[in-house]
């Protein structure tokens, strides 16, 4: 069904594609979730993250291969990833019990030599592999992981294509980030100077191919600019929306927007972006440069998202009732909501359209403020950031203490040509310290719109 604007008035959605009659629920537990992009991963220690508030933890063990444990050691109940890596297996240190790729336990150093290790000291563990530079986690029984399933993208893996990757954790419910990244109405008003120019706003033209519990197929296209023609928008449940269009000449391009859902009040979006368009600038980027500007992006969102959930969630009133959406901009936003009202009830938590299911953590005195932070919630989990991070740091320090000797060699060849040199190389140095120090913000303050 194709919905087009009207002339005179733009009327609100009040239907649009019926959801399919079926009593299937997601089993979300046999999915497939992506972690973290595996040029982020640190393969020298323990790699913590939670699923629906559930703890695991990755590290690699002497074969090389990847692991993936609870995050509980069945002792006192400590975190594994606050552990190490010995000999090829995880160590608590809190009391330095050891366990195997497995998740048995291997040694307690409290027990005496010849007393035999209880049977119950063990963790469960799970499948996980990678796939197109991800570590996918398969959250059910490990006999059951079906690597096909894996929303793997084929354009990935063209010679031609350029792809660049950043992974940012988010203060808000998974719910929250599909609903913002199915709906392209808000990028020229939201990301005015960033991403998109608010003289571009305008009618969309939408239209839902195809609605299942596998997720939605659909396809927009700017109703005053139809020359950008039909752009691929799908929601691969339950973690992938998927943007793709293309140009003359066998030249496309796409965004894949990954997600994990943390918990309650959290997700991560693992946001891959990939052209065979020649740019040879965005070539010569360094990593770490493309993520300021994602960065920003993302945060430009983040303070409407996050009010948006805190209304809801304390007005107690179904999404039907409190907003208003168009035909001419939100369809894919209220068809996603009502996904989950057919597919999703299964789910730990979720807000649909007319339903909704919360978790333990919500309620009115559970709220608590959420605040943006670019350094724990990106540079931390980024590695060329936190790498660049470090460096900066780094050479701020030397600059500075280059400045004090140079100045100090100054007062010592006082009235010489040394004494000039040495000065403009101190207030040199001392600038490029304070230039760094800007640049160092930027990997630990949030974008705040001005």
């Amino acid at each position: 069904m194709t919905l087009t604007p009207q002339k005179t008035t733009i009327e609100p959605l009040t239907s649009s594609v019926s959801p399919p009659q079926s009593d299937c629920q997601l089993d979300w537990k046999n999915c497939w979730y992506p972690i973290t992009f595996v040029q982020d991963f640190p393969k020298s220690r323990p790699y913590g993250f939670t699923l629906y508030d559930e703890p695991f933890v990755l590290f690699v063990n002497n074969q090389g291969k990847l692991v993936c444990l609870q995050d509980i050691c069945p002792h006192r109940a400590a975190k594994l990833s606050d552990g190490q890596i010995l000999d090829g297996n995880l160590e608590c240190l809190y009391h330095g019990w050891q366990f195997n790729d497995e998740g048995k336990c291997v040694h307690i150093p409290q027990l005496p030599d010849d007393t035999p290790i209880p049977k119950n000291a063990c963790i469960t563990s799970f499948f996980v592999v990678q796939k197109q530079g991800i570590i996918w986690f398969w959250r059910g029984k490990k006999e059951e992981a079906d690597e096909t399933r894996i929303p793997t993208i084929a354009n990935l893996d063209k010679r031609d294509m350029m792809v660049t990757d950043c992974m940012i954790d988010l203060p808000y419910d998974q719910t929250y980030l599909i609903e913002n990244v199915v709906d392209p109405a808000h990028v020229h008003i939201s990301h005015h100077g960033s991403l998109g120019n608010r003289k571009n706003a305008q009618p969309l033209t939408m239209e839902v191919k195809e609605k299942s519990i596998e997720g939605i197929k659909s396809v927009y296209k700017y109703a005053k600019t139809a020359a950008m023609g039909w752009i691929t928008l799908d929601f691969i449940a339950p973690n992938l929306v998927m943007y793709e269009f293309t140009l003359p000449n066998q030249l496309m391009g796409g965004t894949a927007l990954y997600s994990l859902p943390s918990g309650k009040g959290s997700c991560r979006l693992l946001l891959r972006n990939y052209s065979n368009i020649p740019n040879w600038k965005a070539r010569l980027k360094p990593r770490w440069l493309l993520h300021l500007g994602s960065n920003r992006i993302l945060e430009e969102d983040s303070v409407f998202i996050m009010a948006e959930q805190s209304i809801l969630e304390k007005s107690r009133q179904t999404m039907q009732d409190l907003i208003l959406p168009l035909k001419t901009s939100d369809l894919l936003v209220v068809e996603y909501r009502k996904w989950l009202d057919t597919f999703g009830k299964a789910l730990p938590f979720y807000q649909g359209y007319t339903t909704a299911k919360s978790s333990p953590k919500t309620g009115e005195n559970s709220q608590t403020k959420v605040t943006l932070d670019r350094f724990k919630q990106h540079t931390q989990i980024c590695h060329s950031c936190r790498q660049t991070h470090q460096r900066i740091i780094i050479t701020q320090k030397v600059l500075i203490a280059v400045a004090i000797l140079l100045a100090a060699c100054a007062i010592l060849t006082d009235g010489t040509k040394l004494e000039i040199i040495s000065i403009l190389l101190s207030l040199f140095s001392l600038i490029i310290a304070v230039g760094l120090g800007v640049l160092k913000t930027k990997f630990e303050q949030p974008y705040t719109r001005p």
